[in-house]
């Protein structure tokens, strides 16, 4: 239990050193929270620094995800993988080393997946970029993608039932993140058919 806890906290402090803050800063670009959708992931610094910075930031987060999974194959029993990643979305999603104000953990999610069911990352991916193909809608396409890595995991993990509700309750995260989307979404499509 003490093991699984500290992997868990690990996994939330690593979470909470957010890339894009961290260049930004150390760029004298300001904030990326300030600007466009207010929120400290890949697709607000390509939006504000460019394709090379964006990528940057996420090699990185997948990098330290995998690093998380890595370290949660290597202590945690099969059933809690799930719960490394929850955790990690979670540090990403409300950083402590920024003011609990950080990125939706799409990417870390992806990353940490590649370790724990790599089969279901790759399929998400090439998801994503279909229904990105389709929609050109960041956020929805990543809806299909994180359904995708969470269906996976659990599958990868034979539908126990520890990782079923880790699994579950990272994709919930990460809906929930997404919550300003969804509503402005909503009002932008109510106006449109109006």
């Amino acid at each position: 239990m003490v093991k699984t806890l500290l992997i868990c906290f690990f996994a939330y402090l690593a979470g909470s050193v957010n890339f894009a803050i961290i260049f930004f800063k150390l760029t004298g670009k300001g904030d990326p929270r300030l600007s466009f959708s207010g929120n400290a992931g890949t697709t607000n610094v390509y939006r504000q620094a460019g394709i090379v910075w964006a990528t940057v930031v996420f090699l990185l987060d997948i990098g330290r995800a995998i690093i998380i999974a890595f370290l949660a194959i290597c202590f945690l029993k099969e059933p809690l993988f799930p719960w490394a990643g929850f955790f990690l979305v979670l540090g990403n999603s409300f950083p402590c080393f920024h003011g609990f104000h950080g990125g939706k953990g799409v990417a870390n999610y992806l990353g940490f997946t590649i370790l724990v069911a790599p089969w279901a990352a790759i399929i998400s991916a090439g998801i994503w970029l279909v229904v990105y193909g389709i929609v050109r809608i960041t956020f929805i396409a990543s809806f299909f993608m994180v359904f995708i890595l969470a269906g996976g995991q659990a599958a990868n993990l034979n539908w126990q039932f520890s990782a079923v509700l880790g699994a579950l309750a990272t994709f919930l995260l990460i809906l929930f993140n997404h919550r300003k989307n969804i509503i402005n979404y909503r009002e932008t499509m109510g106006k449109s058919s109006e």
